[in-house]
């Protein structure tokens, strides 16, 4: 027996289409999910299988798309005082650099007011009318403010009053147009799942079906429900919780998490719970997804601060989601730049060590490794070759060891100047690994006979980040053999710590020191 797709709302489709992802709300009570074969061994339902398939795209930030509207915001003010003055004030004497700063304060002003009103907020973007006006109030603001500074500063005489008029009249049509595109688009997206925050709900029953009838409830909700998970099965659970399937359990949730591009978990168990709730977030940290905690049915009362919001419906941050909407950018930003420039510059380092492993044994000069990535992804990592053909451990199952007979005259040099992972520059511009971050581990590869992850409970969260060529580890002296069960669990405090504390800054200091530790070759064989 299995549960079919007939159960899901075909408003969109069960499957992707070109209208977007599907509606996860069961049309009428679907029966009990049962264990059966899946594409993946980990997922316990046919159901989950499904849900998971149709999530693997990444959505849209909300916060990615308001920076981008503030700088489109700020550009055309600003080129459209510009465009109004060179068509408009024919004078050659007019002062151009005064024509210019107004229009650049002008922008800076209005981008202020807009923000200041909610205009990049979700419910600020969609209701066509109310964002309009205040986008339109927010403008004459900015001119009524222009004209205080233009009155105290005395430069009246100086501005021409036409060029004024056609640019507020210009600049209030065109954020006219332009807010009416944009909650066409946006309306659109959030129908087509592109612009949501997918959330699944952590635990069931009557909790967690208030909790989704309170966000079902919410005007303009950028909140897509993809189902519940929860470890009980019996009438306090039951499989179909307003609506949507149990699509599992929690450790079943955690390869869900994985499979598909999940934003956030909910968790509707009561603050009074707590070894229950403890126990669920030692479980499903690992995940790189926002937790948030139910305060919706909490007898507890807080200042409106201690929560973040969904519409009115109140929630307790538990753990942020590391390097999300624009630190994912500037990183990725980092990485290209740095990236590009290490390759260029250490070009001729690479060229001579393919020269020289070609020349010492046959075989290929790069080696291609499957290791764990971002979200525990696999990828292929690229280095340069340092063992014997014949003698290659591609899964890592044995350590490198001192005076180890399988590597190379050639390789023991670049091994242990590190100068063999070079070619994961390449990774770098391909997006798949990161200059800086826990250092991605081979599949097989063990301390004390025994897998990292058997070894370290939160070996996985590692893994929240994508890896790195180099990281806050190996500057800290936890580079090459990881033989004992303690380097390895002090490389992974040392990855943790690194996730929790990023930053640009943080970065470009291990980048640099990066090339003054590898002068020290301790435990790089």
């Amino acid at each position: 027996m299995s549960v079919q797709p007939t159960h899901i709302d075909p408003k969109p489709a069960a499957a992707p289409s070109a209208e977007g992802e599907p509606n996860l709300r069961l049309v009428h009570p679907a029966p009990e999910p049962v264990a059966g074969k899946t594409d993946d061994p980990a997922l316990a339902t046919a159901v989950s299988a499904l849900v998971a398939k149709c999530l693997t795209d990444k959505p849209m930030s909300m916060s990615i798309l308001a920076g981008a509207v503030r700088a489109l915001d700020f550009a055309a003010v600003f080129a459209l005082g510009a465009l109004t003055f060179w068509i408009y004030v024919p004078d050659p004497e007019a002062d151009r650099a005064l024509y210019f700063s107004v229009a650049l304060l002008a922008a800076v002003v209005n981008t202020m007011y807009v923000h200041s009103s909610g205009g990049y907020t979700l419910p600020g973007i969609l209701p066509y009318a109310r964002t309009v006006r205040r986008v339109l109030a927010a403008w004459s603001a900015v001119f009524a403010t222009l004209a205080v500074v233009v009155f105290f500063m005395k430069i009246g005489t100086d501005l021409s009053r036409v060029w004024l008029a056609l640019w507020f009249l210009s600049g209030a049509a065109f954020l006219a147009v332009e807010r009416a595109l944009l909650a066409s688009v946006a309306r659109r997206w959030i129908r087509m799942g592109r612009l949501a925050r997918r959330a699944v709900i952590v635990g069931g029953g009557q909790a967690a079906a208030d909790l989704i009838q309170s966000l079902e409830a919410q005007p303009d909700n950028d909140i897509r429900i993809c189902g519940v998970f929860d470890d009980r099965k019996d009438s306090r659970s039951p499989a179909v919780v307003a609506g949507y399937p149990r699509l599992g359990t929690i450790d079943e949730l955690v390869e869900f998490g994985r499979i598909g591009k999940i934003d956030m978990l909910i968790v509707t168990l009561p603050l009074t719970a707590e070894a229950r709730v403890l126990q669920l977030l030692k479980k499903l940290w690992v995940l790189p997804v926002d937790i948030r905690l139910s305060a919706h049915a909490s007898k507890l009362k807080f200042r409106p601060r201690s929560y973040s919001y969904v519409g009115t419906v109140p929630l307790f941050d538990v753990v942020d989601k590391p390097l999300a909407d624009w630190d994912r950018v500037m990183k990725r930003a980092f990485d290209l730049t740095f990236g590009l420039l290490a390759l260029l510059a250490l070009m001729p380092i690479m060229v001579g060590a393919a020269i020289a492993i070609k020349f010492d044994s046959r075989g290929p000069i790069f080696f291609r490794q499957k290791r764990y990535g971002f979200n525990n992804e696999l990828i292929d990592v690229w280095k340069f070759r340092s063992m014997y053909v014949d003698q290659a451990d591609a899964d890592a199952a044995r350590l490198v060891t001192r005076g180890d007979p399988r590597v190379t005259r050639v390789g023991r040099f670049i091994r242990r100047t590190s100068i063999d992972e070079l070619p994961q520059l390449f990774n770098v511009i391909a997006g798949t690994l990161s200059l800086v971050g826990p250092r991605p581990h081979a599949l097989s590869a063990k301390a004390d006979n025994q897998l990292y992850e058997q070894v370290v409970d939160s070996y996985f969260a590692r893994h929240r980040v994508k890896p790195g060529v180099t990281g806050w580890a190996q500057i800290n002296g936890w580079r090459g053999e990881t033989d004992t069960s303690d380097k390895i669990e002090r490389r992974v405090e040392c990855d943790l710590y690194y996730i929790e504390n990023w930053s640009i800054a943080f970065d470009l200091y291990i980048l640099f020191a990066t090339p003054l530790r590898l002068l020290s070759s301790e435990n790089a064989y």
